[in-house]
């Protein structure tokens, strides 16, 4: 299929190169013209602005959107509508609130525009393993642009299948899901991310604990002088709590144990915000979500080891970079 491309962000740029190595057609576009050049160099349409863009493609026309959420993708949506036919699809796949999904679904419908949100998840590693997606619009346009998200998507790979899946849906075990109509693929996401929260910061206080088990607050005949870097590679290998962010916080310790990297200053992407809000609205209890949340606000003022095992895994799995000057020594 064809397909442009607006934003050759870690993800944006990495999707058009997967995209392409699939056979896919692809045009696109970034204010910084070197992204946009390098993927030209491997076989992409290179554009220097929206309208050329829009002009370079084929009806109907699809263009994904791989902005920052807020004011950057809202514009570069209103933008590309306003040169857009009846038939044509604008993708948003950053993390954009659930709620904007369904005004921006409503307007551009008016429009005979589609509308399709697509929670992505795989950060800068999903050229090599592929992106999960959790996608929300309509089921024909969904199923119209299914060779993109199958293309994108990490197939089964070498993960055992569920059993007693037989006669359900088959996207899901390839790792992509239409989740319903608009707002539900970043509805979906939004939760992931909230959970996400929460596991990465039960393992971040456990490592914590594990660090300071020699802690000279401790008895002397209770201290015990703990390999952190060994304790998480061990776990790796057939324990419960295996996962990949696991995978990540034992490479990140083998390097560097004391993680003098990283100084534990923790941003949110706003995702997490959005699912304790959710939790409130449905009068759904969420503790362990909500205090994961409330930790990444507190680590802004004073931070732990806890903090900078939070900080190598986002940086691990999504090339988040703490704000310079935040390094202690």
């Amino acid at each position: 299929m064809q397909i442009a491309m607006v934003g050759l962000g870690r993800m944006g740029a990495n999707i058009v190169r997967r995209l392409m190595r699939d056979g896919h057609t692809c045009v696109v576009y970034d204010r910084d013209a070197a992204p946009g050049r390098a993927l030209a160099a491997e076989g992409a349409t290179a554009v220097g602005d929206l309208a050329a863009l829009v002009g370079a493609l084929t009806r109907p026309r699809t263009v994904w959107i791989m902005l920052p959420a807020g004011e950057a993708t809202e514009t570069a949506i209103t933008e590309i509508a306003s040169m857009l036919s009846p038939g044509d699809t604008i993708i948003d796949g950053g993390n954009t609130n659930w709620k904007d999904d369904i005004r921006r679904a409503r307007a551009l419908s008016s429009r005979q525009i589609d509308y399709v949100d697509v929670g992505t998840s795989g950060g800068v590693w999903g050229l090599e393993r592929g992106y999960c997606l959790m996608i929300g619009g309509a089921k024909g346009v969904v199923d119209r642009l299914d060779p993109i998200f199958r293309s994108l998507a990490p197939g089964i790979g070498g993960i055992e299948r569920t059993r007693n899946r037989d006669g359900r849906d088959p996207r899901p075990e390839q790792g992509y899901l239409h989740a319903g109509g608009n707002g539900a693929g970043h509805f979906v996401k939004m939760i992931h991310n909230g959970i996400e929260y929460g596991m990465m910061q039960a393992m971040a206080e456990g490592f914590d604990i594990l660090k300071n088990a020699n802690s000279p607050k401790l008895p002397a005949d209770q201290r015990l002088d703990l390999d952190v870097a060994d304790i998480a590679e061990v776990w790796r290998r057939g324990s419960v709590i295996t996962s990949w962010l696991l995978d990540l916080t034992a490479e990140a310790l083998a390097a560097d144990e004391a993680l003098s990297e990283f100084s534990g200053h923790v941003d949110d992407s706003g995702e997490g915000r959005w699912t304790v809000e959710a939790a409130i609205a449905e009068a759904v209890p969420a503790e362990v979500l909500t205090s994961a949340l409330y930790t990444r606000f507190r680590s802004r003022q004073d931070h732990t080891y806890a903090e900078k095992v939070l900080s190598a895994m986002r940086k691990g799995f999504g090339g988040h970079v703490e704000p310079k000057g935040k390094v202690k020594s």
